[in-house]
């Protein structure tokens, strides 16, 4: 089969980014749900969700593990943040506002 070009375009919204600190992931059967969210306690916001397939999901672990591998080879081990739990009764509850 031969290789085929495919020109990929981005809107300038999109291009900015948005930063986040928190991951949500949730999945059923048939795919895999990632809300990413910016955490500002006492609220946060989901700033970004993608739903895709399980195979799709596991490509993206594979290549996220593959970058860290790397970036971790080129400037360091990334440390573990080291958090203390949230206080008893701060809970994560996702609003549709």
């Amino acid at each position: 089969m031969a290789e085929q070009d495919i020109q990929i375009h981005i809107d300038e919204q999109t291009a900015k980014g948005a930063y986040t600190n928190l991951a949500m992931i949730s999945n059923s059967e048939n795919e895999f749900i990632l809300d990413f969210i910016f955490l500002h306690p006492p609220q946060g916001k989901v700033v970004s969700r993608v739903i895709t397939s399980p195979s799709h999901a596991k490509r993206l672990a594979k290549a996220l593990s593959d970058h860290v591998a790397q970036y971790e080879k080129q400037f360091g081990t990334i440390p573990e943040p080291k958090q203390p739990p949230p206080p008893p009764g701060l809970g994560i509850q996702l609003s549709k506002n």
